[in-house]
């Protein structure tokens, strides 16, 4: 099932200021604005499988201000998982674009909706082969992995 528009917007969103972030000198807001959706607890494995904490995570971002001028991140097949309560399960496609290059990867978040909206729990990043077709969730509902 597609995920609600708003929770689509946040993720989007999420996405957009850190290409912002690590494309530009982009003012401190917008790494605020980034870092203000992850809570405390959060913690994320990354496509090495290595888990970091939130400070960890937002500590590699604050470090590549300005480094990557012109990324882009598309985010494309938002789907949600599961909806319990104020907890929501989501997977998207993420792909980070530089010039020609295209680096895809599946990402599945865990987000809780707060008084304050949407922010993250947990993120689980999966790389995507440079040898597999892209990456589409329809392909992984008809059984293709890719």
């Amino acid at each position: 099932m597609p995920a609600r528009s708003d929770l689509a917007e946040m993720i989007i969103g999420m996405h957009f200021d850190l290409a912002d972030w690590m494309g530009s000198d982009a003012p401190p807001k917008v790494f605020d604005r980034f870092s203000d959706l992850f809570q405390p607890e959060f913690t994320a494995v990354t496509t090495a499988g290595r888990v970091v904490d939130r400070d960890t995570l937002l500590a590699g971002v604050w470090a590549v201000r300005n480094q990557v001028p012109g990324v882009e991140v598309e985010i494309t097949d938002i789907e949600e998982l599961a909806r319990v309560g104020n907890l929501t399960v989501v997977r998207f496609v993420a792909e980070n674009r530089l010039g020609e290059v295209r680096i895809p990867r599946l990402a599945t978040a865990t987000v809780v909706h707060t008084e304050l909206g949407y922010r993250l729990r947990a993120l689980h990043e999966t790389a995507v082969t440079p040898d597999a077709p892209a990456p589409s969730l329809d392909g992984i509902r008809e059984g293709r992995g890719g």
